[in-house]
Formats: structure tokens, C-alpha cells, sequence
């Protein structure tokens, strides 16, 4: 008979998901206020800018941010029209296409870092000590190994002040 989770477990569980969406909400309706689009934009574009060239396939943009296709599929198709990426066929497949980060997309997302930033801070950083926040990481860091997430995100100083930088991560 396989193990079930102990009460503790458990509540960590409903613990974890009730603390994501209280502060995932909090942060989107920050940037609504600030009169910015979904989180999940400045996701899309902080990926495109990280990427080599500034481009990636709708599918490894699609893994990278953890979305479903069809989610995905919108999300792209509204960057598109508001100018902020583009999409361009593929030169050596014709059938494929690249989403490719525009100057607008680019301008946006370093906008949009200045509220999230500040939604950072007030939702998070307002509320643990660096020491903390660090142990929490860790314990994050933990489930994650677990669970066959992706590899944990490192933030540097730099990511912090200039998020569009490659090899950086402001989420």
C-alpha cells in the first residue's frame, strides 16, 4: 500500500496553494492598477528577450512559461497585435515559425518591471528577511527536485535592476 501524506504534508499543500494565488492575484491586480497587461505578458516577453536573437518556437516558449498550447496560442496571437512580437516563418522549415521579441515588447516589459518589481517587494520582500527568503528557496527548491520541475531560477543582483539581460531571471 503506498504512503499517504501526513496531516503536516497536507497542510503544507493547501498552505502552498492558497499563498500563490493570494499573492499571484495581488501582484496581477498591482499591475492592473498601474495600467499594464497580465503578468503572464511580461512572462512571454521577459522569455523572448532572454532568448538567443530574441526568438524562440511557439512550443519552447510554451515549455518555458509552463502554459498550456492552447493558452499559449492566445497569448501570442495578442502580443502580435499589439505589436510587441512578431511572428516570422522559419528559413530552414517552412512549416515552422519563430515569435521574435519586438522594440515595443522590449519597451514594455522593462515598464512593466517597475511595478512588478515594487509588487515584489510589498508581497513579498516587505514580509521575509533576506535570511528567510533564502531558506524558503531552499525548501522551495526541495519540492521542486521532487516533483521534476525545471531547474530553479537563480536571481542576481543584476536580474533585480535589469531584467531583460540573458542568462537573468526576474521571475
Amino acid at each position: 500500500m503506498k504512503r499517504k501524506p501526513s496531516i503536516e504534508a497536507t497542510e503544507v499543500w493547501i498552505r502552498l496553494m492558497r499563498v500563490q494565488g493570494k499573492v499571484l492575484g495581488a501582484v496581477e491586480q498591482d499591475l492592473k492598477k498601474a495600467g499594464f497587461p497580465p503578468l503572464a505578458w511580461y512572462d512571454a516577453l521577459l522569455e523572448l528577450s532572454r532568448a538567443p536573437g530574441g526568438e524562440l518556437r511557439p512550443v519552447e516558449l510554451e515549455k518555458q512559461m509552463l502554459l498550456p498550447q492552447y493558452s499559449t496560442s492566445r497569448l501570442i496571437d495578442r502580443l502580435v497585435e499589439e505589436g510587441l512580437a512578431a511572428r516570422r516563418e522559419c528559413k530552414m522549415d517552412k512549416r515552422g515559425l519563430f515569435v521574435e521579441i519586438t522594440d515595443a515588447g522590449r519597451e514594455l516589459q522593462k515598464k512593466m518591471w517597475n511595478s512588478y518589481s515594487a509588487a515584489i517587494e510589498r508581497h513579498i520582500g516587505s514580509k521575509l528577511s533576506d535570511a528567510d527568503a533564502v531558506k524558503l528557496s531552499g525548501l522551495l527548491d526541495r519540492l521542486g527536485c521532487c516533483a521534476g520541475a525545471p531547474q530553479a531560477v537563480t536571481v542576481t543582483r543584476e536580474a533585480v535592476k535589469e531584467p531583460a539581460k540573458e542568462n537573468t531571471s526576474a521571475r
